[in-house]
């Protein structure tokens, strides 16, 4: 079940970030566009807090966010609806709003302003940036896998994991998020049962 993205014509096996200096050093490369950084920095801000796929990222409007700690959305793929927190975003959330025309729709919005950028161009963005900081297993499935790792790292809870992520068992859940049996076996050589 690996997420395969295309990079100049080979497939990528897209991995989380499994640091927080590797986040924070994505967050800063996407920073330095200079006509979207904000943007780029909100968007993968919110899909590794959020563990939301990108196609719901992108369409979000700025209407569902603007002053809230946390919203309903029905996610695209599998149709359910899910409450989104986002009390630790809120800050950043606000000060990019700020810098949006006060008659834009989406908190993404394509160049036109009439709609929202594409998960093609959301693609391009973040794999820019893991170019920019020597990663090149970065892609759209970067964002919810990291926080399907980082979720997994503090809880060790798969079971809620794979009900966030709607997946059919634990087994898919931890693939997914890259814990491997050799992983597994190496956490279980480092605990000391007697």
């Amino acid at each position: 079940m690996a997420n395969m993205n295309e990079k100049k014509g080979m497939l990528i096996d897209v991995q989380p970030l499994k640091t927080k200096k590797e986040v924070n050093n994505l967050i800063e490369a996407l920073g330095m566009s200079k006509q979207n950084g904000k943007r780029d920095q909100l968007l993968f801000k919110l899909g590794v807090s959020t563990g939301l796929r990108c196609g719901d990222i992108v369409a979000l409007k700025v209407e569902q966010v603007k002053g809230k700690s946390s919203f309903k959305i029905r996610e695209g793929k599998t149709r359910k609806e899910r409450t989104v927190y986002l009390n630790s975003l809120m800050a950043d959330i606000a000060d990019y709003i700020e810098t949006l025309p006060t008659d834009i729709i989406y908190l993404f919005p394509s160049r036109k302003g009439d709609c929202h950028i594409t998960t093609t161009q959301a693609y391009r963005i973040i794999a820019k940036a893991g170019d920019m900081v020597g990663n090149n297993s970065i892609g759209t499935h970067t964002m919810s896998k990291t926080f399907g790792y980082t979720y997994y790292q503090a809880t060790k809870d798969v079971a809620t994991l794979m009900e966030i992520f709607n997946h059919s068992s634990q087994k898919i859940t931890l693939r997914y998020i890259g814990i491997t049996e050799e992983s597994i076996e190496n956490s279980l050589k480092s605990i000391s049962f007697f």
